[in-house]
């Protein structure tokens, strides 16, 4: 299984960079997870957030790979706890699918890339730094693996 990792915004801290790094190798042969940075549209100067909005969602368009299930970030998407989305990823390994995630920009996302989303996924109900939403689903991924591979890292 691939994962993508569709990311709105460059230019992380490094801090941001080391901690991703360090949990997208941990996921062994099996599942990879990949990265792949989407330019922001620069705001101000007459681009309205909704223009920025739509230039950012033909950049992300055109970057979700072909037959990857979509996964949208959003904070009104449904709330899994780490088992729940374990259970999910074991039936998406199962039925051979690719995921590819979204994580949007400053202002957000398109309804219309929300409304074509296989699933919208709540990673908290509170607004949280875009490098801190790319460290805790990096892992959050790799502990849904661990747990589906009965390693210690997930404990209950």
């Amino acid at each position: 299984m691939k994962i993508t990792l569709l990311a709105v915004g460059t230019r992380m801290p490094r801090w941001v960079d080391e901690a991703y790094t360090d949990y997208a190798k941990r996921f062994g042969r099996d599942i990879t997870l990949e990265l792949k940075e989407i330019k922001p549209e620069k705001r101000g100067g007459g681009v309205t957030p909704e223009k920025g909005i739509a230039a950012e969602h033909s950049r992300l368009l055109a970057a979700i790979p072909p037959r990857a299930r979509l996964i949208v970030l959003d904070e009104r998407g449904r709330a899994y706890t780490s088992v729940q989305l374990a259970d999910s990823m074991k039936r998406w390994l199962a039925e051979g699918e690719d995921l590819c995630i979204v994580i949007g920009g400053a202002d957000g996302l398109s309804p219309e890339l929300k409304s074509r989303a296989d699933l919208l996924l709540q990673l908290s109900a509170m607004t949280l730094p875009h490098g801190m939403v790319r460290v805790m689903l990096a892992e959050q991924l790799y502990r849904a693996v661990s747990i589906l591979n009965n390693h210690p890292y997930h404990r209950e």
